[in-house]
């Protein structure tokens, strides 16, 4: 059995972390009828001495409203994430996923005070924007940038205004934003 583990590589220890962290998550919701996405899971506006809301600014992207709204995140974020880790590398990853949480979370108790945000599909955009930057040459905007950000994002911008559902087009805005900025500030070229 030890031969049989041994073979297996935790090859993008940030990315398999949110996605453990996320599942375990999802079960505890569902054992807590709800409970803990409200509490932990979740960001919305609260009283500026609720500690937890500040620890939620980052958290809600753990938080998944049941189990499709966890696959559709993470069959995402499986697919481009190690890539893109083992191209910028965990520190540098872990910081970009952390600053689109607070920048979603943010802007989600400023701007809409009474829903809450959950999921972690603002990453899942930040990581599609992203990868569209792993091939461009130096002093030139990737085409893959402006295609991925028309397709996604115009697409997030026409659901918000025509429908009204329980997905946050804000999250997925940002999300995608956040990917561009990062995209601009430290992918690397290739020397053209």
């Amino acid at each position: 059995m030890k031969k049989l583990f041994s073979k297996f590589q935790y090859n993008a220890p940030v990315i398999l972390s949110m996605t453990l962290l996320s599942a375990m998550a999802l079960i505890l919701s569902f054992m807590t009828g709800g409970w803990t996405n409200k509490v932990f899971f979740s960001v919305y506006r609260s009283h500026a001495w609720d500690l937890l809301m500040y620890l939620r600014m980052f958290t809600h992207i753990l938080g998944h409203a049941n189990y499709a709204h966890f696959i559709g995140n993470f069959t995402i974020i499986l697919l481009i994430g190690p890539v893109l880790e083992e191209k910028y590398g965990s520190k540098q990853m872990l910081e970009m996923i952390l600053i689109t949480a607070f920048i979603t979370g943010l802007i989600q108790i400023i701007f809409f005070p009474g829903t809450a945000l959950l999921g972690a599909s603002g990453i899942a955009f930040m990581l599609i924007l992203l990868s569209s930057f792993t091939n461009h040459e130096k002093g030139k905007i990737p085409l893959t940038v402006v295609l991925v950000a028309l397709i996604y994002l115009s697409g997030e911008v026409v659901d918000a205004v025509a429908k009204n559902d329980n997905v946050s087009q804000m999250g997925h805005i940002i999300g995608g934003i956040c990917g561009t900025v990062f995209g601009g500030l430290v992918a690397k070229p290739l020397e053209g």
